[in-house]
């Protein structure tokens, strides 16, 4: 029971330390994106996305390079992906006083590109079970593989940086040394680097302590925490009547998880196991997670207070399926 109550308590202070370090990013990523006069949808889906998914980006490297546990890595990346799609809009347009705009090139582009990043993602995983089988269900991922990931999140920069070339600001370009902006940023993931870390041993303990497989706690816990940045951008975003910014945050957040957290911890850290019967459940709720959204953004291009309501109900309904899962009521997750 100690155990148990010390690593909440760690998760709860590590959570308030990303959360100070999101806070600083998303400042930061703001002040380069006005300095460099990048359009709305370039500073939400590769700037604020980018900084606000180091906590996701950490989670996989640390897990696997200091704990060798990537399937805790994964359950980080996954489950905060789902949170990412539920709850993040959701608190989102509930933090305003009317519905959160979409518009066409949220739903047709970065939309499409992010089912894409899912469908190659899972894609990835089958072909480490198909090349590199290890037994059942199990293959070994393998660097030459991550590199199919990473290679196509490098088309999803070249689709944004035609979209900068393209891009012509009315706005009043900003004067100044943005190196303070720079150094308030690299200080922030450092912050939150630290804060990940804790993140990660809490996950670990709890599943140690409890008799249960690390990877759950890191669907919860750990990408809750993680999360946090992510919810800080989007949600301000939002409160300054950024819907755009908003949404396309969550949706390059997702991007840049998928297709470079989960393979960079491979390429730092060598071929590792991969049990696809365990990913491909969690990837099923992701997807199902992901068609609801893009169902109710491209309703009239605009998310409601009662389709918020319904995607919170949502990630409820999944954190209750994994806590029947935890207790051993369900046995859909193979354990």
């Amino acid at each position: 029971m100690f155990d148990v109550l010390g690593a909440l308590a760690l998760a709860a202070v590590a959570t308030g330390v990303v959360w100070v370090g999101g806070a600083r990013l998303e400042s930061a990523a703001d002040g380069l994106a006005a300095h460099y006069r990048l359009p709305p949808v370039v500073q939400g889906a590769v700037v604020a996305a980018v900084g606000s998914s180091f906590p996701e980006l950490s989670s996989v490297v640390l897990s696997t390079l200091l704990h060798g546990d990537f399937e805790l890595g994964v359950g980080a990346i996954v489950g905060s992906a789902i949170f990412n799609v539920l709850v993040i809009p959701a608190a989102s347009a509930l933090a305003t006083s009317r519905p959160l705009d979409s518009n066409r090139d949220l739903v047709y582009k970065e939309a499409q590109f992010y089912m894409l990043s899912v469908a190659v993602l899972l894609l990835t995983f089958a072909f480490a079970v198909i090349y590199e089988p290890i037994g059942g269900l199990s293959g070994t991922f393998t660097r030459p593989l991550a590199a199919i990931p990473l290679a196509l999140y490098g088309l999803y920069l070249f689709v944004q940086y035609q979209d900068t070339a393209d891009h012509r600001s009315d706005a009043d370009p900003v004067d100044g040394d943005p190196t303070r902006l720079w150094l308030l940023l690299l200080g922030s993931l450092a912050l939150i680097l630290v804060g990940v870390e804790a993140l990660v041993r809490a996950a670990l303990t709890l599943g140690d302590a409890l008799g249960t497989p690390a990877f759950l706690w890191g669907l919860t816990v750990v990408a809750a925490g993680t999360s946090l940045p992510d919810a800080i951008v989007s949600v301000r975003a939002a409160r300054n009547n950024n819907a755009e910014t908003s949404l396309a945050n969550v949706l390059g957040s997702n991007i840049f998880d998928l297709l470079v957290a989960v393979p960079a911890g491979i390429v730092l850290g060598g071929a590792t196991p991969i049990d696809f019967a365990f990913a491909a459940p969690m990837m099923g709720v992701l997807v199902a997670a992901t068609i609801v959204l893009f169902t109710v953004i491209r309703t009239d291009l605009e998310l409601t207070r009662s389709e918020s309501l319904l995607l919170l109900a949502l990630y409820t309904a999944f954190v209750a399926w994994l806590a029947l899962e935890t207790a051993g009521v369900t046995d859909l997750i193979p354990t």
